[in-house]
């Protein structure tokens, strides 16, 4: 390796991509056409990024196996961030095994945490769990250390344990100070803001107030009869029961625990359910087969009574009814909170990290658009769409993840 070559490595290490450039920026041969992507890569540059590094993996040559490994791992972080999630993830644990065989363990750990993260962004906790723990940070140099506390961070909030996504993102701190990279720094700060960001609405007894990932976390463990409006489901003493495939029983319960310890009227719960501006006896009629539906679902923790007016919930076992919603009411919360990370998505990128159809993206985005709450850059199959971040939210309970007992 020249000097150049080495000078420019050192400052794309440093997170320097602009002194990497002033020292490779006119060559062409195959080491300086990977450096010259990594560096457009550091600068938002991904299109750029991603000609060169092809380049620079066609220049290598089949006998550079180690070289041309580099280069797939560094075209598959460009992937993830530019949130293309349609890549091949084979082609990413080929270069990975490559980087084993030949001992290049620091850069193989990296490829290993992109493919974490790719399964944290796609809502698969359990395999991104599995796959955190066959790593051992012990060896790995202060960046890729702090890359993997940020990434048992990003577990632990997502299965709301919030002591243990402190502790890592404190570990990730101090691994950043010695890497001395100020964008690392910068990602560790962003990931601290959100344990004191609200990440929920309490809405009890009529009145409402925020809650953050930790107090979310303490209601779930109460004893308390949860209507979880962020997953859909009713939760109580570890007892959880789904309803995200049963919208209009989950209509009717959120708003008995709405109105709790008060009942509900006939007619307000035929508007929730039924989306009903008048309600009619065709209305009432239904009502009480829905409502019957929901006493068996709710046998386990709670029923149902009817009163004079209307409706209530009778928690068992449980002392008060609360309910528990997003920060923010938005239909489309979920492709909203993904768009609020500060990255630009294509639809199908979207698609795939809720788990639905593309279809359905689309027509929350054109919702969005119109609303001004998003917008889109470029046309066609280069269409990528962004929203400015919610300030003070976070968007841990709208990500397309199971909470806990799901």
């Amino acid at each position: 390796m020249d000097s150049s070559i080495a000078a420019a490595a050192r400052a794309l290490a440093a997170g320097d991509p602009l002194g990497a450039l002033n020292r490779i920026a006119l060559r062409d041969d195959a080491p300086a056409l990977a450096l010259r992507g990594l560096a457009m890569a550091q600068l938002g540059d991904w299109v750029r990024a991603r000609a060169l590094l092809r380049s620079a993996t066609r220049a290598f040559g089949p006998k550079a196996a180690v070289e041309r490994a580099r280069c797939i791992v560094a075209e598959a972080e460009i992937a993830l961030v530019s949130r293309n999630l349609g890549w091949p993830a084979k082609s990413l644990r080929a270069a990975r095994a490559t980087l084993e065989q030949h001992g290049d363990r620091a850069n193989a750990a990296h490829a290993r945490h992109l493919e974490i993260r790719h399964l944290l962004l796609t809502g698969r906790l359990d395999e991104a769990e599995h796959a955190i723990g066959e790593l051992d940070p012990a060896a790995l140099p202060p960046a890729s250390k702090a890359a993997h506390e940020l990434a048992i961070a990003g577990i632990a909030m997502r299965r709301l344990r919030t002591a243990a996504a402190r502790a890592a993102i404190a570990r990730a701190g101090s691994a950043a100070h010695r890497a001395d990279i100020a964008a690392l720094r910068t990602e560790v700060e962003s990931a601290a803001a959100l344990l004191e960001a609200p990440a929920g609405r309490l809405i009890e007894s009529g009145k409402e107030r925020l809650l953050r990932l930790e107090e979310v976390e303490a209601l779930l463990a109460s004893q308390a009869l949860v209507v979880d409006a962020c997953r859909h489901a009713v939760r109580h003493a570890g007892v959880a029961i789904p309803l995200a495939g049963r919208p209009v029983l989950f209509a009717l319960v959120r708003a008995l625990g709405e109105a709790w310890p008060a009942d509900a009227s006939r007619d307000s719960l035929a508007a929730r359910a039924f989306r009903a501006r008048h309600a009619d006896e065709s209305h009432r009629a239904r009502l009480r087969v829905e409502l019957g539906r929901l006493r068996i679902a709710l046998r386990p923790v709670a029923g149902v009574s009817a009163t004079r007016q209307g409706f209530t919930l009778v928690p068992q076992g449980a002392r008060e009814v609360v309910v528990l919603a997003r920060p923010v009411d938005e239909p489309h919360a979920e492709v909203l909170a993904l768009l609020c990370d500060g990255e630009s998505w294509s639809s199908s990128a979207l698609a795939l990290a809720l788990g639905t159809s593309q279809r359905s993206v689309q027509r929350s985005l054109d919702s969005l658009a119109t609303t001004g709450k998003a917008h889109a850059i470029g046309r066609g199959r280069a269409r990528r769409w962004m929203a400015p971040p919610v300030p003070g939210i976070t968007t841990s309970l709208l990500l397309p993840v199971l909470l806990p007992d799901d």
